[in-house]
């Protein structure tokens, strides 16, 4: 029983930084400015002028994701291998990122996108037009791979580093090609780190706002954005705190349907 103590910081610091602003966010969305209760601010989100913003979100958010996916797969996949195990640097040179404060690499990745950034003076330098990066939808969403990437990348490692290198060899010695073991015995093992990078990814991804912020001038409005706007902008907390609990339960439904996809945490279940 005495052990049981030792998760009480836990249990204190979880409760009080946690469960008492879930509860505030609670009340806030079912009230109106006078404290009494409503719907109203819960049914915004419906409302066409909010639905559209909605859709945005969950839209790039899924771009994200997949790209991240099929960059952070194969990335771990060859991190995880027998030529690069060894090589630690590889690993820390994915972690060294997730090192830096969020703000300051979004601003570096602004820095490299913009009229005269790295990315355009390279086209000038090869006799090209500048394009204009900074405000388009692609700066956002190559913002966003950039910044949630390595939340991809090091659960499929994990996974895949837990593999069991005699089942791929088994596959081999009965026959089973390159192709037919990535298929039928990688993949199907490294569920588990999939699904956890997906949700990983996919749920700062629906709600970040700095990011196109700084990379749209404005030109791209988001979920989080609309909700710091409520908050920071407009002072109306029962607005922003609805939003934020639609938010909130539209990532725990997306957990639960990517957790579907392999419930008892085992591969081959997908």
């Amino acid at each position: 029983m005495k052990r049981q103590w030792y998760a009480a910081p836990y249990a204190i610091w979880m409760l009080l930084f946690t469960l008492v602003p879930l509860l505030f966010v609670g009340y806030y969305a079912f009230t109106d400015s006078s404290g009494a209760f409503s719907t109203n601010n819960i049914l915004r989100i419906f409302q066409p002028g909010y639905l559209p913003v909605l859709l945005d979100s969950l839209r790039l958010s899924l771009y994200c994701t997949v790209l991240c996916l099929l960059i952070g797969y194969p990335t771990a996949y060859f991190l995880a291998s027998r030529d690069f195990s060894e090589n630690k640097m590889l690993v820390v040179l994915i972690l060294l990122p997730m090192w830096m404060n969020f703000l300051l690499r979004t601003y570096a990745m602004m820095t490299i996108l913009e009229n005269n950034g790295l990315v355009n003076l390279l086209l000038e330098k090869l006799g090209l037009n500048k394009i204009q990066f900074i405000g388009t939808e692609g700066a956002v969403l190559l913002g966003m791979v950039y910044n949630f990437l390595p939340f991809m990348v090091l659960p499929v490692y994990t996974a895949l580093k837990k593999l069991d290198a005699r089942v791929i060899e088994a596959a081999e010695d009965l026959g089973a090609n390159p192709i037919r073991v990535i298929t039928r015995v990688i993949i199907p093992q490294s569920i588990p780190g999939v699904v956890s990078g997906i949700t990983m990814v996919f749920m700062p991804a629906v709600t970040t706002f700095a990011i196109t912020r700084l990379l749209s001038n404005g030109m791209i409005y988001l979920m989080g954005d609309m909700i710091e706007e409520f908050f920071i902008t407009v002072n109306n907390r029962n607005a922003g705190s609805a939003l934020s609990l639609v938010m909130l339960v539209l990532v725990l439904i997306s957990t639960l349907l990517f957790r579907l996809a392999n419930p008892e945490s085992k591969g081959g279940r997908a």
